[in-house]
């Protein structure tokens, strides 16, 4: 259980890693907006094969734990993503809340809810 706990450390890093593909790559050349949504797909993707790979390494024991393994990631994902966003790299509040207004075509909630529901979804899978 405690590799789970130290694979959202490895989650953050293909986050981090994400964005700087985009950034420097395609980001460059797209949209801002379409850029966004292109990266949160590839973040989906990234993150579900990181996680298939340790559901195969370590099988969760129950559906009950990794619902439990969602909810850590999800709620340090928030707090990371809110905490190194607004403190260290200093965008503001009203910034980062924009990332949630799906009416606008932003599309980083579907990331949080891949992060909380992967576990489960590898758990049933596997």
């Amino acid at each position: 259980m405690i590799q789970y706990l130290l694979c959202w450390f490895l989650l953050a890093a293909v986050g981090v890693a994400n964005g700087m593909l985009r950034q420097y790559t395609y980001g460059r050349r797209l949209p801002e907006l379409v850029a966004h949504q292109v990266s949160t797909v590839t973040a989906i993707i990234f993150t579900g094969l990181l996680v298939w790979g340790v559901s195969r390494l370590w099988p969760l024991e129950s559906l009950a734990q990794a619902w439990w393994v969602g909810v850590v990631w999800l709620t340090a994902t928030v707090a990371f993503e809110f905490g190194f966003g607004h403190y260290a790299v200093g965008h503001s509040w009203n910034k980062l809340l924009r990332d949630y207004n799906v009416f606008k075509g932003r599309l980083w909630l579907l990331v949080l809810v891949w992060i909380l529901v992967m576990p489960a979804i590898f758990h049933v899978w596997m």
